[in-house]
């Protein structure tokens, strides 16, 4: 049975969720749909879609200030700052203090019970601490990233300014609606131009 699409595949494909880059990593053949002329890897919406679906059961279960988002690069600080503010979840924009999630006595120091990383690439330090304290990792991948210690990839352009802003916005909606805080896709007040990093 077909999953129900969250926007309509064109959407995903006008915001350039679905390219990747012109290395695949063998993690992310399973997301691979094809390989374009110019040797651009292009990722599969359908499981991009799937996966958000996924991710966003599972958050939907964590208290808001037990999920932390974090982001190193530019493009995705506005997506996961409004994220954040939209979910009550905890974000991390920037350079990841290291200790933040492992030790105590900072005063940095965050006890979160699950992350969402941008990227495994640019947000290694985060992925370090996740894994040494054992707490699971959702990561968005585009077709270059390992997956290794990842529990949920949800596999997407993670550079792109407008996919990074329709990914969190997804995200957010879908979180909401599994908490029941909002009941129909149409109470949900944010548009994905609120989500997108202006230039």
């Amino acid at each position: 049975m077909e999953e129900e699409m969250l926007i309509p595949e064109e959407e995903y494909q006008k915001s350039g969720v679905h390219i990747g880059t012109q290395v695949k990593s063998s993690d992310m053949k399973p997301y691979i749909f094809k390989i374009r002329n110019d040797g651009l890897y292009i990722l599969d919406v359908k499981k991009t879609n799937s996966k958000l679906i996924a991710a966003g059961k599972m958050l939907a279960r964590f208290d808001p200030q037990d999920i932390l988002v974090v982001a190193q690069r530019q493009y995705a600080f506005r997506p996961v700052a409004k994220f954040a503010e939209v979910t009550g979840a905890v974000s991390i924009t920037g350079r990841f203090n290291p200790g933040t999630l492992t030790n105590p006595s900072l005063k940095f120091y965050k006890e979160v019970k699950v992350i969402v990383v941008t990227d495994p690439l640019a947000d290694v330090q985060a992925m370090k601490e996740a894994i040494k304290i054992g707490i699971p990792i959702i990561a968005l991948c585009d077709a270059n990233n390992k997956t290794d210690f990842v529990d949920l990839v949800i596999p997407t352009n993670n550079k792109g300014r407008r996919s990074l802003a329709v990914i969190y916005w997804l995200l957010a909606r879908e979180i909401l609606k599994n908490r029941g805080t909002i009941t129909s896709y149409d109470q949900f007040k944010y548009t994905i131009d609120d989500f997108e990093a202006q230039i």
